[in-house]
């Protein structure tokens, strides 16, 4: 990947790492320069929003404990995602990561 290309699009891609509001806030500014190192991270934060959507459903209607272990989980991958986002690289979550990539590549 162009250096060029992270520079310019790491600030968004961090700031999608913040909060679900910093998620909301990349998307709708890089809908107008479409960086393609923003967009990355952008659908795989996507992914991991969904991951704790689901891991505080399991908490709350199936078992807590294993809710529990969800959560840690997905804490895990965006602890490995924002510290590839800080190196400004393109490394997918692991295990998960390219389907994430899959779901939401209309997302750019």
């Amino acid at each position: 990947m162009i250096k060029q290309t992270v520079n310019e699009g790491k600030n968004l891609a961090v700031i999608s790492y913040l909060t679900f509001v910093g998620l909301i806030i990349a998307i709708i500014m890089n809908l107008e320069k479409r960086n393609t190192f923003t967009s990355f991270h952008i659908r795989q934060m996507l992914g991991l929003v969904i991951m704790l959507s689901i891991s505080q459903l399991v908490e709350k209607y199936l078992n807590s404990w294993l809710g529990t272990v969800c959560w840690f989980i997905t804490f895990a991958c965006w602890l490995y995602a924002f510290y590839h986002v800080i190196m400004g690289q393109k490394k997918l979550v692991p295990y998960i990561g390219e389907y994430f990539q899959e779901w939401f590549r209309n997302v750019r």
